[in-house]
């Protein structure tokens, strides 16, 4: 099987902090993208890797490895122009990736693919736990069940021409993410387990937490 991996880099990520995009700021001794490029290309059944920038940040990726392609302005905009970038060489199987999740594992990576090979798409999660509140201002106005609910993550994997047609078909640019897109196509997705470790950098303070992470593996 040929397998892509597509990295969605485009966004400015301002809730991060910082006077550059969370994706090209430091994190232990590698940039938050290096990492998650790293962990994609250091997977042995992974060939080609695309990685969607913002117009302004080509210069900040060198290796002639990498397939570099032009975002758009929303999220699935982006992921169409990845998925465009792989049309001359269509792989079989296709991960989309959020740039901000550096700390990716291959064992995350190993069981969206091994769950392609039985359906069209597949995405890791974790069970939500806590209590969840619904509120107005700053008191608690009531609760909603928790039973049956996940925190989405990615890698999200998918059949090449299935997911490619989905977003040529579907051009919403409010979708929640390829699985949204998917499942509004008619594709079945089925979830394999998430990480705890495998956060999003989303704030200032998940910088700490992302690096925390790293350096214990190191």
């Amino acid at each position: 099987m040929k397998i892509a991996a597509i990295i969605v880099a485009a966004g400015r990520g301002l809730r991060a902090g910082g006077d550059i995009p969370k994706q090209w700021q430091s994190l232990c001794d590698k940039r938050v993208i290096d990492w998650t490029i790293d962990a994609f290309r250091s997977h042995p059944g992974i060939g080609q890797i695309v990685v969607v920038l913002h117009a302004d940040d080509f210069a900040q990726l060198t290796d002639p490895t990498l397939i570099l392609t032009q975002g758009g302005a929303t999220r699935a905009a982006s992921v169409r122009a990845g998925l465009a970038a792989l049309a001359d060489s269509a792989p079989d199987y296709v991960l989309i990736h959020d740039a901000a999740r550096a700390c990716v594992t291959h064992d995350v990576i190993d069981r969206v693919i091994a769950a392609l090979q039985d359906g069209p798409a597949a995405a890791p999660g974790i069970a939500v736990v806590d209590a969840l509140w619904t509120t107005q201002g700053d008191h608690v106005t009531g609760t909603t069940p928790r039973d049956g609910l996940m925190r989405a993550q990615t890698p999200q994997g998918f059949h090449y021409a299935p997911i490619r047609d989905a977003h040529t078909q579907i051009q919403d640019a409010q979708a929640a993410d390829d699985v949204d897109i998917a499942r509004r196509a008619g594709l079945a997705v089925r979830v394999v387990a998430g990480s705890e470790d495998n956060i999003k950098i989303t704030t200032p303070q998940d910088f700490t937490r992302a690096a925390h992470i790293l350096r214990t593996r190191q």
